[in-house]
Protein backbone atom coordinates (compact mmCIF):
# COMPACT_ATOMS: atom_id res chain seq x y z
CA UNK A 1 0.00 0.00 0.00
CA UNK A 2 2.79 2.60 1.02
CA UNK A 3 5.36 1.55 -1.12
CA UNK A 4 9.15 0.62 0.03
CA UNK A 5 10.46 2.81 3.31
CA UNK A 6 12.83 5.65 2.10
CA UNK A 7 13.62 7.28 5.21
CA UNK A 8 13.09 8.68 8.54
CA UNK A 9 13.05 12.15 7.53
CA UNK A 10 13.60 14.33 10.64
CA UNK A 11 13.91 18.18 10.47
CA UNK A 12 17.55 19.85 11.92
CA UNK A 13 18.49 23.22 12.46
CA UNK A 14 21.61 22.46 12.17
CA UNK A 15 22.33 19.51 9.23
CA UNK A 16 26.46 19.37 9.74
CA UNK A 17 25.89 18.78 13.78
CA UNK A 18 23.54 15.59 12.93
CA UNK A 19 25.49 14.84 10.60
CA UNK A 20 28.79 14.34 12.51
CA UNK A 21 26.62 12.66 15.65
CA UNK A 22 25.52 9.92 13.30
CA UNK A 23 28.83 9.46 12.17
CA UNK A 24 29.96 9.02 15.14
CA UNK A 25 27.76 5.98 16.18
CA UNK A 26 29.14 4.85 12.79
CA UNK A 27 26.41 6.05 10.22
CA UNK A 28 27.84 6.79 6.81
CA UNK A 29 26.35 9.32 4.95
CA UNK A 30 25.06 9.01 0.69
CA UNK A 31 24.63 11.01 -1.89
CA UNK A 32 21.51 12.60 -2.19
CA UNK A 33 19.70 14.39 -5.27
CA UNK A 34 18.73 18.14 -5.62
CA UNK A 35 14.71 17.58 -5.21
CA UNK A 36 14.46 19.41 -1.89
CA UNK A 37 14.69 23.50 -2.09
CA UNK A 38 16.47 23.32 1.31
CA UNK A 39 19.51 21.77 2.67
CA UNK A 40 19.33 18.02 3.02
CA UNK A 41 21.84 15.21 4.03
CA UNK A 42 21.12 11.10 4.47
CA UNK A 43 22.91 8.79 6.63
CA UNK A 44 22.69 5.06 6.51
CA UNK A 45 23.88 2.04 8.97
CA UNK A 46 22.60 -0.18 6.35
CA UNK A 47 19.44 -1.19 7.35
CA UNK A 48 17.97 2.39 8.16
CA UNK A 49 18.25 5.53 6.31
CA UNK A 50 17.34 9.16 8.09
CA UNK A 51 16.85 12.23 6.20
CA UNK A 52 18.35 14.88 8.07
CA UNK A 53 16.18 18.39 6.38
CA UNK A 54 17.68 21.46 7.05
CA UNK A 55 13.52 23.12 7.27
CA UNK A 56 12.02 23.95 10.61
CA UNK A 57 8.73 23.53 9.75
CA UNK A 58 8.88 19.68 8.41
CA UNK A 59 7.58 17.54 10.94
CA UNK A 60 9.34 14.03 11.70
CA UNK A 61 7.72 11.29 8.95
CA UNK A 62 8.07 8.13 8.03
CA UNK A 63 8.49 8.33 4.18
CA UNK A 64 7.88 6.12 1.53
CA UNK A 65 8.32 5.69 -2.37
CA UNK A 66 6.29 4.78 -4.47
CA UNK A 67 5.75 5.18 -7.93
CA UNK A 68 2.17 5.43 -9.22
CA UNK A 69 1.36 8.09 -6.58
CA UNK A 70 -1.99 9.34 -8.56
CA UNK A 71 -3.04 5.35 -8.07
CA UNK A 72 -1.90 5.52 -4.79
CA UNK A 73 -3.89 8.38 -3.42
CA UNK A 74 -7.04 7.37 -4.92
CA UNK A 75 -6.41 3.89 -2.75
CA UNK A 76 -5.61 6.05 0.41
CA UNK A 77 -8.96 8.37 -0.05
CA UNK A 78 -10.93 5.57 -0.72
CA UNK A 79 -9.75 3.93 3.01
CA UNK A 80 -10.77 7.51 4.78
CA UNK A 81 -7.36 9.35 4.40
CA UNK A 82 -7.21 12.97 4.08
CA UNK A 83 -3.80 14.66 3.06
CA UNK A 84 -2.42 17.78 4.10
CA UNK A 85 0.15 17.86 1.44
CA UNK A 86 -1.04 16.74 -1.98
CA UNK A 87 1.51 17.48 -4.67
CA UNK A 88 0.88 15.47 -7.71
CA UNK A 89 1.56 16.33 -11.68
CA UNK A 90 3.93 16.53 -14.51
CA UNK A 91 5.44 19.85 -13.16
CA UNK A 92 6.19 19.19 -9.46
CA UNK A 93 8.02 16.49 -7.24
CA UNK A 94 4.65 14.05 -6.74
CA UNK A 95 4.29 13.96 -2.99
CA UNK A 96 1.59 12.85 -0.48
CA UNK A 97 1.78 13.20 3.29
CA UNK A 98 -1.07 13.09 6.56
CA UNK A 99 -1.20 12.48 9.97
CA UNK A 100 -1.90 9.07 11.53
CA UNK A 101 -2.14 7.62 14.93
CA UNK A 102 -0.75 9.48 17.37
CA UNK A 103 -0.31 12.26 15.51
CA UNK A 104 2.78 10.78 13.48
CA UNK A 105 3.15 11.79 9.76
CA UNK A 106 3.19 9.59 6.88
CA UNK A 107 4.52 10.66 3.75
CA UNK A 108 4.99 8.95 0.16
CA UNK A 109 7.04 9.99 -2.77
CA UNK A 110 7.19 9.34 -6.27
CA UNK A 111 10.60 8.52 -6.47
CA UNK A 112 14.00 8.32 -4.60
CA UNK A 113 16.14 11.35 -3.17
CA UNK A 114 19.03 9.59 -2.80
CA UNK A 115 21.12 7.06 -4.15
CA UNK A 116 21.37 3.36 -2.30
CA UNK A 117 24.88 3.53 -0.71
CA UNK A 118 27.39 0.09 -0.14
CA UNK A 119 26.36 -0.50 2.81
CA UNK A 120 24.22 -3.65 3.35
CA UNK A 121 21.12 -4.14 5.41
CA UNK A 122 23.52 -7.12 7.09
CA UNK A 123 25.83 -3.71 8.42
CA UNK A 124 25.39 -2.30 12.28
CA UNK A 125 26.37 0.87 13.46
CA UNK A 126 27.73 1.21 17.24
CA UNK A 127 24.10 1.35 18.54
CA UNK A 128 23.34 -2.28 17.38
CA UNK A 129 20.84 -4.02 15.02
CA UNK A 130 18.29 -1.64 14.15
CA UNK A 131 14.81 -2.74 15.30
CA UNK A 132 12.42 -0.23 14.87
CA UNK A 133 11.02 2.97 14.93
CA UNK A 134 8.91 3.42 18.34
CA UNK A 135 6.13 5.88 18.51
CA UNK A 136 3.91 7.04 20.93
CA UNK A 137 -0.06 6.00 20.73
CA UNK A 138 -2.74 7.00 23.37
CA UNK A 139 -4.87 4.09 21.55
CA UNK A 140 -3.03 0.71 20.77
CA UNK A 141 -5.87 -1.36 18.67
CA UNK A 142 -6.77 1.68 17.04
CA UNK A 143 -3.21 1.95 15.59
CA UNK A 144 -2.92 -1.99 15.05
CA UNK A 145 -5.84 -1.71 13.00
CA UNK A 146 -4.65 1.64 10.96
CA UNK A 147 -1.16 -0.11 10.19
CA UNK A 148 -3.22 -3.11 9.28
CA UNK A 149 -4.76 -1.20 6.64
CA UNK A 150 -1.61 -0.04 5.43
CA UNK A 151 -0.25 -3.70 4.95
CA UNK A 152 1.40 -4.08 7.80
CA UNK A 153 0.96 -7.10 10.27
CA UNK A 154 0.51 -5.98 13.82
CA UNK A 155 1.07 -8.11 16.65
CA UNK A 156 0.78 -7.73 20.52
CA UNK A 157 4.25 -7.83 22.19
CA UNK A 158 3.15 -7.86 26.06
CA UNK A 159 6.29 -9.79 27.39
CA UNK A 160 8.76 -7.40 25.39
CA UNK A 161 10.96 -4.96 28.19
CA UNK A 162 8.41 -2.58 27.01
CA UNK A 163 5.04 -3.77 26.02
CA UNK A 164 3.94 -2.99 22.55
CA UNK A 165 2.61 -3.52 19.38
CA UNK A 166 4.52 -4.37 16.79
CA UNK A 167 3.69 -3.50 12.73
CA UNK A 168 5.96 -5.29 10.70
CA UNK A 169 6.54 -4.85 6.92
CA UNK A 170 9.04 -5.97 4.41
CA UNK A 171 11.15 -2.49 4.26
CA UNK A 172 10.36 -1.04 7.94
CA UNK A 173 9.11 -1.81 11.49
CA UNK A 174 6.96 0.13 13.30
CA UNK A 175 6.39 -0.43 17.65
CA UNK A 176 3.55 1.15 19.16
CA UNK A 177 3.57 2.40 22.45
CA UNK A 178 1.77 4.09 25.39
CA UNK A 179 3.06 7.57 25.47
CA UNK A 180 3.76 7.32 29.21
CA UNK A 181 6.04 4.47 28.77
CA UNK A 182 8.32 6.06 25.64
CA UNK A 183 7.69 9.54 25.78
CA UNK A 184 8.46 10.17 22.13
CA UNK A 185 8.96 8.86 19.03
CA UNK A 186 12.30 6.95 19.36
CA UNK A 187 14.78 4.77 17.13
CA UNK A 188 15.44 1.15 18.69
CA UNK A 189 18.33 -0.72 18.55
CA UNK A 190 19.11 -4.29 19.98
CA UNK A 191 23.06 -4.31 21.32
CA UNK A 192 24.76 -7.28 22.70
CA UNK A 193 25.97 -4.87 25.46
CA UNK A 194 24.94 -1.64 26.15
CA UNK A 195 27.68 -0.91 29.22
CA UNK A 196 30.11 -1.91 26.22
CA UNK A 197 28.54 0.03 24.07
CA UNK A 198 28.44 3.76 26.30
CA UNK A 199 32.09 3.35 27.06
CA UNK A 200 33.15 3.22 23.35
CA UNK A 201 30.88 5.87 22.89
CA UNK A 202 32.38 7.76 25.58
CA UNK A 203 35.53 7.61 24.00
CA UNK A 204 33.81 9.58 20.82
CA UNK A 205 32.08 12.28 23.42
CA UNK A 206 28.64 10.47 22.62
CA UNK A 207 26.85 10.49 26.76
CA UNK A 208 23.53 9.25 27.30
CA UNK A 209 21.18 11.28 27.80
CA UNK A 210 20.00 9.81 31.28
CA UNK A 211 21.90 7.28 33.06
CA UNK A 212 21.22 3.62 31.95
CA UNK A 213 18.82 1.53 33.42
CA UNK A 214 17.14 -1.70 33.62
CA UNK A 215 14.05 -2.45 32.28
CA UNK A 216 11.94 -6.01 32.40
CA UNK A 217 15.51 -7.22 33.59
CA UNK A 218 17.65 -5.84 30.26
CA UNK A 219 19.77 -3.04 30.04
CA UNK A 220 18.59 0.30 28.29
CA UNK A 221 20.29 2.89 27.67
CA UNK A 222 18.99 6.17 25.68
CA UNK A 223 21.14 8.91 23.13
CA UNK A 224 19.60 12.00 21.74
CA UNK A 225 20.87 13.70 18.90
CA UNK A 226 21.32 17.30 18.14
CA UNK A 227 18.29 17.41 16.53
CA UNK A 228 16.53 15.95 19.26
CA UNK A 229 15.85 12.35 18.14
CA UNK A 230 15.70 9.51 20.64
CA UNK A 231 17.75 6.48 20.03
CA UNK A 232 17.08 3.43 22.31
CA UNK A 233 19.45 0.47 23.42
CA UNK A 234 18.47 -2.52 24.21
CA UNK A 235 20.38 -5.42 25.71
CA UNK A 236 19.75 -8.57 23.43
CA UNK A 237 17.60 -10.94 24.95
Amino acid sequence: MLGRFLEYSLPTADIRASLAFYEKLGFTGVATGDVWPHPYAVVTDGRLHVGLHGVADLPPALTFVKPGLLKAADDLVALGIRFEIRRLGDDVFNELAWTGPGGHRLRMLEARTFSPGERRATDTSACGYFQEIALPCPDLDAGKRYFEGLGFVGMDEPDEPLPHVACTSDTVDVGLYEPARLGGAMLVFECDDVAGTLARLAALDVTPARPPAADGGRAVALLRSPEGTGLLLVAAA
